[in-house]
């Protein structure tokens, strides 16, 4: 009963400083305030806070929150103890499809990026290869003097 009144409370102060606001001629910031205020009516009028309460003052829905706590308290400490175990070795990496430090990816069987065929081949000439991708990168670092 008490939460009920509490609900219809606030609510009616949320519509008064809506229809202030709305005064103010700010009529989407008043909407905005006017909705958030029919929030509480509305858990009142559904039941939800006749739910809440309950379950707020029952022995039962506490001890299944302790229940709850304790399940999440023993999936965390589990997988703690997996991480932290050296042996599992490279098998659980690659089971989980993790990467852990100091391990490197297979050799690719194609490469990446292939040479085109067109403008690209005069290029390959003048420069090495391997400063052929950052060219035009650097051409636009001297451009603007860096």
């Amino acid at each position: 009963m008490i939460a009920e009144t509490v609900c219809s409370a606030v609510s009616a102060a949320g519509l008064g400083i809506a229809v202030v606001t709305a005064y103010r001629r700010r009529f989407l910031a008043a909407a905005r305030i006017a909705a958030y205020s029919l929030v509480p009516v509305g858990l009142v009028m559904t039941g939800v806070v006749g739910w809440l309460s309950d379950t707020a003052l029952s022995p039962t829905a506490w001890a299944g929150f302790g229940v709850l706590a304790g399940a999440w308290l023993l999936f965390a400490t589990t997988r703690a103890v997996e991480r932290r175990r050296t042996g599992a070795g490279a098998d659980a990496a690659t089971d989980t499809g993790s990467i852990r430090p100091g391990t490197t990816a297979p050799a690719s069987s194609t490469p990446a990026l292939r040479q085109s065929q067109g403008k690209g081949q005069g290029r390959q000439g003048k420069r090495p290869a391997s400063g052929d991708d950052f060219s035009d990168i650097e051409a636009i670092l001297k451009k603007h003097g860096i």
